[in-house]
């Protein structure tokens, strides 16, 4: 596990990332029990759902950026349960300034992982700036997030999932741009999102 860390000079970071995207997802879910998880538009979203569809799983297919902070509202709603945040690079920049809130409202209950592949996978693997100038590891330590970790092998993986499921933790994982084949869980925001709510035993009145 690797301290915070800026990897090349100038306007290009090197992204050594090696680990296979589909091992270490299953590897921070595996036995999730009762964790409620987020994800991220894309294939953080494939990911979770080939792991096996759940109803505590939220899965978003639109609203880039909007992870972090949908998964702050249900932390803050839920204070007895933990909350995964699920999500890829690309849909973290989008929402970096949520990085800054979720500090600022010291949530205890609330860990994200980014699976950084330095790509934004959903329009053509174009290099992201996690490939070129970001180190969100650092923003997120900049933002006053006080746990913070970059994984580089899947010892670090093992080592990030329990810390997952205890620890207000912001953990990037360094995966490769290999693509994986797609699967797609439940598009129905509506049905998604009442499944969640019946799954968290809220009813309408």
């Amino acid at each position: 596990m690797t301290d915070r860390e800026i990897h090349g000079t100038g306007t290009h970071r090197s992204n050594d990332g090696t680990l296979d995207r589909r091992e270490a997802a299953a590897a921070l879910l595996r036995d999730p029990g009762d964790l409620l998880v987020v994800s991220g538009l894309g294939s953080a979203t494939y990911d979770l759902g080939v792991l096996g569809d759940r109803d505590l799983n939220f899965y978003l297919w639109g609203a880039m950026g909007g992870a972090a902070m949908i998964g702050l509202g249900i932390a803050l709603a839920q204070p007895g349960r933990r909350v995964l945040v699920l999500t890829g690079d690309g849909e973290m920049l989008m929402g970096m300034g949520s990085l800054a809130s979720i500090a600022a409202a010291r949530v205890p209950n609330l860990a994200i992982a980014v699976l950084d592949n330095s790509r934004y996978g959903e329009t053509g693997s174009q290099r992201s700036h996690t490939g070129l100038t970001t180190d969100l590891e650092a923003v997120a330590a900049a933002c006053g997030w006080t746990a913070t970790a970059t994984a580089r092998d899947m010892a670090d993986v093992e080592a990030l999932r329990p810390r997952l499921r205890s620890d207000p933790l912001f953990a990037v994982i360094r995966i490769s741009p290999e693509e994986k084949p797609r699967y797609v869980p439940p598009r129905d925001g509506a049905f998604v999102t009442e499944r969640f709510r019946r799954a968290l035993g809220i009813v309408e009145n």
